[in-house]
């Protein structure tokens, strides 16, 4: 697992930049061919060498692979409707496949062997290739002609790979140990030197002016807080069904599949729907709080909780809450960015949401883990004080869905999602009777 978690957080922003110089097709393309691969090697693997290298080499290409993808669709789809469709889509296959590989998985497991978890990615991998020589247009990089910043490619993957490395080994080596502060202090380092680089290099591999544009900079924020809120609800969820109502391993997925329902019809239809309606910041405000109020009913689950009254209630609020803030978050993230730099913006909003969740996770695992063994030093019962650890995980999982929310309500400006940097540059040399009837225009289709 965390040789994968390496190179996955390690090359997202590389993998987009790529994308953005030799076209995003190619690099998709690339970064599948990588995954599947891999995933025959982890399949067939007769050591645990051979699967943790093969497992690396699968979160390369994963890396890639995801970085790219929503750049594909930024720039296939760029009328504001059929891209906050094609953007609901997108976030109906994620949450599909949550429901599926969550159930899948343990079938493939209990069944037939762990092996097949990996080689059922084969047949997958080939259709997926097929489709899209055969649809996705062979375009050259927007940013072709750039050269690839190699300083700031070593620096900041370098830098990624150590912090993932530092907190997913953070509550087993100890936060306060030589190892993590070491590796998380190198980390900074490394930051602070890619920023230096970028700064000055002509051709930056992250041009700093990118983080100028507001929408990127507090959609990665929230980013960030949600996703340590939605890492606690799935991870520590699982553990409170599992360790405390003593469910089995496909009760658990079964108990999920309610939630990845309503998120998946939700983000198919309703979510497009509702950006088109309201704009990005009003839905992603209201899915967020939705999610802080499912993960506070978590925080009061008991000891001897039931299905129906003490997870159910959380899981559908959680559901409906990130069908909702899904399609919005992405396309707040994507929205005013550059065609040239849209691999690079898809690269950072998935590391935002990789970093958000192994951080979120390591910090409220910590909190758990305290406050059982402080209730269990005080004479609890094991499972009344794994039941308080996680009732404090969840609470402060609300905390952050909450301010997710307040940030994106306060900060976000109401846009189309189909408004890019591009488009603003492009409407300041239109003249005055050309930009009058634009806005004409799009204030008809507002009140539509």
């Amino acid at each position: 697992v965390n040789a994968y978690m390496l190179t996955f957080g390690g090359f997202l922003l590389l993998g987009g930049r790529l994308g953005d110089l030799y076209g995003h097709r190619r690099l998709f393309l690339i970064g599948l061919v990588l995954f599947t691969l891999a995933s025959l090697a982890c399949g067939i693997a007769n050591s645990q060498g051979v699967l943790i290298a093969a497992r690396a080499v699968q979160g390369l290409g994963g890396a890639v692979v995801s970085a790219v993808s929503l750049s594909l669709i930024m720039n296939l789809f760029t009328e504001p409707a059929d891209r906050a469709k094609a953007m609901g889509v997108y976030g109906f296959v994620c949450a599909g496949g949550g429901s599926i590989g969550v159930l899948l998985g343990g079938l493939l497991t209990s069944s037939l062997s762990w092996h097949w978890i990996f080689l059922v990615n084969l047949p997958i991998g080939v259709a997926v290739y097929a489709l899209c020589v055969a649809l996705l247009p062979n375009a050259r990089g927007q940013a072709h002609g750039e050269k690839l910043d190699v300083a700031g490619a070593v620096t900041v993957t370098l830098s990624l790979m150590l912090a993932v490395y530092g907190v997913v080994n953070g509550n087993e080596a100890g936060w306060g140990s030589t190892q993590t502060l070491g590796l998380l202090g190198a980390a900074v380092v490394l930051l602070a030197i890619f920023i230096t680089i970028e700064a000055r290099v002509q051709h930056p591999l992250m041009p700093l002016g990118l983080f100028r544009l507001r929408s990127v900079s507090v959609a990665n924020v929230v980013g960030v807080l949600w996703a340590a809120a939605m890492f606690a609800w799935f991870f520590i969820s699982a553990l409170y069904m599992q360790l405390v109502l003593n469910y089995t391993p496909m009760q658990i997925g079964l108990a999920f599949l309610p939630a990845n329902i309503i998120m998946a019809v939700f983000s198919l239809g309703l979510s497009a729907r509702l950006v088109m309606r309201f704009g990005i910041r009003k839905p992603l405000a209201a899915g967020l709080w939705l999610a802080a109020i499912g993960l506070a009913l978590f925080a009061r689950a008991p000891v001897n909780g039931s299905f129906v009254v003490d997870v159910l209630p959380g899981m559908m609020l959680l559901g409906l809450g990130a069908g909702m803030a899904f399609n919005p978050v992405l396309l707040a993230a994507m929205s005013e960015v550059d065609p040239a730099d849209s691999g690079l913006a898809s690269g950072v909003v998935n590391t935002a949401f990789m970093m958000g969740g192994a951080l979120g996770l390591a910090v409220l695992a910590s909190a758990a883990a305290a406050r059982t063994g402080s209730m269990q030093a005080a004479g609890a019962q094991l499972p009344l004080a794994l039941t308080g650890g996680y009732n404090l995980a969840f609470l402060v999982g609300a905390v952050f869905a909450a301010l997710a929310g307040l940030l994106g309500a306060l900060l976000l400006r109401t846009a189309s999602p189909g408004s890019t940097q591009n488009d603003k540059n492009n409407s300041n040399n239109i003249n005055n009777e050309e930009a009058a009837a634009s806005a004409s225009t799009a204030n008809r289709a507002a009140a539509s």
